[in-house]
C-alpha cells in the first residue's frame, strides 16, 4: 500500500471511531442540526484519532531502504559569484573564520546587502559587507543568504 493510500485509510479510520465514540459520549440533543461545535468535534477526532492510527501502525520510511539500489547523489550549492550582491535573510553573523565558533566580527541586520569574495569553504562563503560605517570581509553561513532579484 503507497503512503497516500495509508494515509487515506487512517485517516478515513479515524473519522468512523469519532462519529462511533461521539455517538455513544455526547448528548444526543448536539446531533439535531448542525453546528461549528459539531463540525469541530468531528473534525478534531479525525485528525486526532487518523495521526495516532498512522503513528502506531504505519512503519517511516528510512532513507537507507529507498537509496540503497540508487546511484550516490551529491548535493551541492552553487559556488558564489563574486560580485553578485545577496541579500541577508536574517540577522547574521559575519565570523573570522568558517565556523560557528570563530569570532564575531559584527552582526549583519536582515535586509542588508552584502557581496561574496568567491571563497568558499562548504555552506560557508566569505562574504564583504558595509555595516555601521565599516567595511568587513568575514565568514558567513550561506544558508542566510539570498539571492537579490530586481
Amino acid at each position: 500500500m503507497n503512503v497516500s493510500a495509508c494515509h487515506l485509510a487512517a485517516y478515513g479510520a479515524g473519522l468512523a471511531m469519532t462519529l462511533v465514540l461521539a455517538s455513544y459520549l455526547t448528548p444526543r440533543g448536539w446531533w439535531r442540526r448542525p453546528t461549528l461545535r459539531n463540525l469541530a468535534i468531528v473534525a478534531a477526532g479525525t485528525w486526532a484519532l487518523g495521526a495516532l492510527l498512522l503513528h502506531a501502525f504505519v512503519t517511516p520510511v528510512s532513507a537507507s531502504n529507498t537509496l540503497a539500489s540508487a546511484a550516490p547523489v551529491k548535493l551541492q550549492a552553487s559556488a558564489p559569484t563574486p560580485g553578485a550582491p545577496f541579500r541577508v535573510h536574517r540577522d547574521l553573523n559575519l565570523r573570522a573564520d568558517a565556523s560557528t565558533s570563530a569570532e564575531r566580527l559584527a552582526t549583519i541586520r536582515a535586509g542588508s546587502m552584502v557581496t561574496p569574495t568567491g571563497e568558499r569553504r562548504g555552506d560557508w562563503w566569505q562574504i564583504r559587507a558595509s555595516t555601521d560605517g565599516r567595511e568587513l570581509t568575514g565568514w558567513a553561513s550561506s544558508l542566510w543568504l539570498r539571492r537579490k532579484f530586481e
